[in-house]
């Protein structure tokens, strides 16, 4: 193994680690406003969680957005170098709208479930995608 190999290895890992990381945090950071987003504050405090609470504003105003914009830019890098515009398209819809709904929420105070909850479910399938079939796999398959 080359050089290059070794590097496109590495790049590879934190894409789908960071992806993994980026909708994980978006989904804690979200449980732990439950005034902002009902269903998930309940998962969260029924899970334990519930000491979110009191981070509430930092959760939104910061680690929301944070996780979302890291989950947005794996997805990006990813999508240009495997070149699956299809996927990445996918892969970018979901942290752009939890992106939105953060950003909506905390300077206009909108209720934004109704963006929230279909990107981070979009996230999770994409990130359940790339565990099932690795974008690495597909090019290998169609050279």
């Amino acid at each position: 193994m080359g050089e290059g190999t070794d590097g496109a290895t590495s790049q590879h890992t934190l894409t789908r680690t960071a992806d993994k990381a980026g909708f994980l945090g978006a989904v804690i950071a979200a449980m732990g406003c439950a005034a902002c987003f009902p269903a998930l504050g309940s998962l969260g405090a029924a899970i334990g969680l519930g000491f979110l609470v009191q981070y509430e504003g930092m959760l939104i105003r910061y680690l929301l957005p944070l996780f979302a914009m890291i989950a947005l830019l794996a997805n990006v890098f990813a999508g240009f170098r495997h070149r699956h515009w299809g996927r990445m398209a996918l892969g970018v819809t979901g942290p752009v709208l939890v992106l939105a709904a953060a950003l909506l929420m905390v300077s206009f105070g909108w209720p934004t479930e109704w963006l929230l909850y279909p990107g981070l479910a979009l996230m999770f399938v994409v990130a359940i995608w790339d565990l099932l079939a690795p974008p690495s796999k597909w090019r290998r398959a169609s050279a």
